[in-house]
């Protein structure tokens, strides 16, 4: 025992393990160093030298993995949340990203699950902050924002060191399923009587390359002249148009007394339109024959009234814009949207729904899939994925299986009646 209690200089990076006087094991684990560049160890006791040398592998199999907590005051949830929102994820991210996860941080994790610190959060504590704000009428989806925020963040706090585990990626989200609209794409009726109303309209041509094309809003209301070549038959896709966000220019007391966006004075905060991020995203688009005639159509239509504004004309270097020329704010294009379905007595939808049309059509059509893909802006590696969540069979393709495995199976239909005609003879 003697030996034992007997401290030894020890190799650098080995822990130390003694019997101390108050009859407890104790160990000083290097775990690396701290920020001023001194040496980092933590210290444990256990009322056996077994109990301890079992805690002591533990810890250094964190420390060299690098999940080990790291030396000084614990984060709380809320202060590690608020930190990597604004000061991480903020300068990497896209505008429309970073402003879901600060809602999310904002609303629902600080108020719910603040107070805990970091290395001691637990899934349990997520599932019950889903559940509460279940409760108080939130939708799954809106619950797995939160848990898409949570998992992200914690996971950087794990990658640093500042916690042991990720709780929210051991966490189960709520079910998605009653929130999910089962999504019906518009049949080649509905898209015949939507183009009827559309050729009415002003930037009639901006509602087919959704429907034929399947384009997203941002990537529609960003496109510029420069990206159309209609000898061609083709455009390209660099850019998005992002949602504008404002803030008072009045003061900051508002004395205008109306929200940002009201503001007579108000002051465009978020740039107009960002560069498509992925590799896919950015890509060449076929134009059908009738799209190049309405979009020549629309390209002499804006010049008239370019020409009618004068002075009063917005210049700006967009496909689609506003009567007075500039970019067309994508919350006046979802209303025009809902306008033109009630116009043209077609049914209720999403302006999303539009693109699961077009992915519905060309897959009707027979297009390749890795054509379809590179109309649609999928990624290779989660193309199958996408096409599972947007490629939808209609009726017409069951009929036409149905059909199929007929003549498979029972042959020709004139074969049928005469089999018929024996049966009846018989």
């Amino acid at each position: 025992m003697a030996e034992e209690k007997k401290r030894t200089r020890r190799a650098n990076g080995e822990s130390a393990i003694y019997l101390g006087k108050d009859g407890r094991w104790h160990a000083r684990v290097p775990m690396g160093y701290k920020d001023d560049g001194t040496p980092y160890r933590r210290h444990l006791t256990r009322p056996t030298r077994k109990e301890l040398v079992d805690e002591v592998r533990r810890l250094e199999k964190q420390r060299d993995e690098g999940s080990a907590r790291q030396p000084g005051k614990p984060w709380t949830v809320a202060k590690w949340l608020e930190h990597w929102v604004e000061n991480i994820a903020r300068p990497v991210v896209s505008e429309n990203t970073y402003a879901g996860y600060e809602v999310a941080v904002r609303v629902h994790l600080v108020p719910g699950i603040g107070r805990h610190r970091i290395d001691r959060l637990e899934p349990e504590h997520l599932e019950s902050l889903y559940r509460r704000m279940q409760s108080a009428g939130s939708k799954a989806g809106t619950a797995h924002q939160a848990h898409r925020t949570a998992r992200t963040a914690l996971g950087e706090a794990v990658r640093r060191g500042h916690a042991a585990k990720n709780a929210a990626a051991l966490a189960k989200p709520p079910r998605m399923e009653e929130d999910e609209k089962e999504v019906e794409p518009y049949s080649v009726d509905e898209v015949q009587s939507l183009l009827l109303e559309v050729n009415k309209r002003r930037n009639s041509a901006r509602w087919m390359l959704a429907l034929a094309l399947g384009l997203r809003q941002g990537e529609t209301l960003g496109l510029r002249w420069s990206d159309v070549d209609l000898d061609n038959e083709y455009l390209k896709l660099r850019r998005n148009r992002l949602r504008p966000k404002y803030e008072h220019g009045c003061g900051e007391a508002a004395p205008c007394g109306r929200k940002a966006g009201y503001c007579p004075a108000r002051v465009q905060v978020r740039r107009e339109t960002k560069n498509t991020k992925s590799r896919a995203g950015r890509r060449a688009v076929p134009l059908p024959g009738p799209l190049v005639v309405m979009l020549r159509s629309h390209r002499e239509a804006q010049a008239r009234e370019r020409a009618a504004a004068g002075n009063l004309w917005t210049e700006s270097e967009y496909v689609f814009t506003k009567p007075l020329g500039g970019p067309l704010s994508p919350n006046t294009d979802y209303h025009d949207w809902k306008r033109l379905l009630e116009d043209a007595g077609v049914r209720d939808g999403r302006l999303h729904d539009a693109r699961h049309t077009a992915g519905t059509v060309l897959m009707l059509l027979g297009v390749p899939d890795r054509v379809i893909d590179q109309i649609m802006g999928w990624e290779p590696g989660g193309a199958a994925r996408m096409r599972a969540r947007y490629l939808h069979v209609t009726d017409p393709m069951l009929k036409e299986a149905a059909r199929k495995i007929e003549r498979a199976i029972w042959g020709a239909p004139e074969n049928l009646a005469v089999d018929k005609d024996q049966d009846n003879e018989a």
